[in-house]
C-alpha cells in the first residue's frame, strides 16, 4: 500500500480513468501546459502525447467552459471540469445548476450528463473573503447534483474515480489545505461508492460528524477528549453530502447518545443544520442531549491572519462543543 499525497491520489485517479476510457477528458484553466494551479494534473498533458483534446487549457471564463463541458457530456463524452477554486464556480452557477443538474429531468431522460466539476473549496491561508468560501451547502441543496468532499488521499482517489464513472453530474469539492497531506492508498483498482459515509474512529461516548478538512479537526478533538476527560469519541466522515448517508450517522448516535456536527461553512442553512434535523427526526429517542453544531463564524472571511483564526473552526471549538454536549462545561 503506497503512501502518497492527496494531490497525487487525485492525479492517479484522473490518469487511470483517462486511460481506461477515451471519452474522459480534463478541461480548465492552466490544467495542461502549467500542470494545474495546484499541480493535480501534473504530467497528464505529456502522458497523453500532448493531445489538447484530452487535457484542454481554457480561457478565464468559467461559465463558458463549464457550459461547453455540459454540452460535451450530453453528446456522449465524460468531461472533468476543473475550477481553479470553487469560488470561481459562482460564475458557472448557471451551467452547473440550471443545465447540468436539470437536463436529465427536463429532457424526459433523453440526456444523461456524466460530468465532473472539481477543484478546491473553503479557506486556505489568508485568501480573504472572495477566495475562502465554502460551497458545500450551496450545491448540496440542488436536486440533480451529487456532491462529494473527500478528506483523505484514499477517499480522494476512490471518490473521484467513482464520480467520473457516474452518469450524473458530480461535484468533487477538494479541501484546499489537504493537497499536501499524505495517507495510505491501496494498490490496484479503488472505487469508493458515492453516498456512503465512513466511521473514521470508533467510539462509545459521543459522535462527531464532519466532512472534508473538518474530519481532521474532529480526529484531533477526539484525541484531546480522550486525554483530558477519558471520553471515547466516534468520528463519522460524511464523505458525500448529496446523497447524504444519514443511516450511518443514526447508527452511531444510537450507540453514543450524543452528537456534535462540525463544518467549515457558515451556520445558516448549513450541512450541520441538515444533519441535526435528520438526527432529531430519526434518532430522537436515543439522544441524551440536544444536537450541538460547530461551524465557521457567520461573517465573510477576513484577510488578517489573527482574525482568520477566529473565524475558522478548529479542534478546540470541537472540544468545547463536546464538553458542552456531555455536560462537562458546567452549563
Amino acid at each position: 500500500m503506497a503512501v502518497i499525497t492527496y494531490r497525487e491520489a487525485l492525479n492517479q485517479a484522473l490518469r487511470e480513468e483517462m486511460e481506461r476510457d477515451e471519452s474522459v477528458f480534463l478541461m480548465g484553466e492552466e490544467v495542461g501546459q502549467y500542470d494545474g494551479a495546484y499541480k493535480v494534473s501534473k504530467g497528464l498533458l505529456d502522458h497523453f502525447g500532448g493531445n489538447e483534446w484530452r487535457v484542454r487549457d481554457t480561457p478565464i471564463a468559467e461559465n463558458g467552459f463549464a457550459a461547453i463541458g455540459v454540452g460535451a457530456a450530453m453528446a456522449g463524452l465524460r468531461p472533468v471540469v476543473e475550477f481553479m477554486t470553487f469560488n470561481f464556480s459562482l460564475l458557472a452557477f448557471d451551467a452547473v445548476v440550471d443545465s447540468a443538474a436539470k437536463m436529465y429531468q427536463m429532457s424526459g431522460g433523453q440526456y444523461n450528463v456524466p460530468i465532473v466539476f472539481r477543484g478546491p473549496g473553503g479557506a486556505a491561508l489568508q485568501l480573504a473573503a472572495q477566495h475562502s468560501q465554502v460551497p458545500d451547502a450551496w450545491y448540496s441543496h440542488v436536486p440533480g447534483l451529487k456532491v462529494v468532499t473527500p478528506a483523505t488521499p484514499k477517499d480522494a482517489k476512490g471518490l473521484l474515480k467513482s464520480a467520473i464513472r457516474d452518469d450524473d453530474p458530480v461535484l468533487v469539492i477538494e479541501g484546499e489545505l489537504l493537497y499536501n497531506m499524505k495517507g495510505e492508498v491501496p494498490d490496484g483498482e479503488l472505487l469508493i461508492p458515492i453516498g456512503e459515509a465512513e466511521v473514521k474512529r470508533q467510539g462509545s461516548d459521543l459522535t462527531i460528524v464532519a466532512h472534508s478538512k473538518m474530519v481532521h479537526q474532529a480526529l484531533q478533538a477526539a484525541d484531546t477528549l480522550e486525554e483530558k476527560h477519558g471520553l471515547d469519541a466516534e468520528v463519522v466522515d460524511l464523505r458525500t453530502l448529496r446523497p447524504l448517508d444519514i443511516d450511518t450517522v443514526v447508527e452511531s448516535v444510537k450507540k453514543t447518545n450524543r452528537v456534535v456536527v462540525v463544518e467549515e461553512g457558515w451556520p445558516q442553512g448549513g450541512i450541520g443544520a441538515q444533519v441535526a434535523d435528520d438526527v432529531q427526526r430519526e434518532a430522537f429517542d436515543w439522544l441524551d442531549a440536544p444536537v450541538t453544531r460547530v461551524s465557521g463564524l457567520d461573517v465573510p472571511m477576513p484577510y488578517a491572519r489573527n482574525l482568520e483564526k477566529q473565524v475558522f473552526p478548529d479542534s478546540k471549538h470541537v472540544v468545547r462543543a463536546a464538553e458542552h454536549v456531555c455536560y462537562l462545561d458546567g452549563n
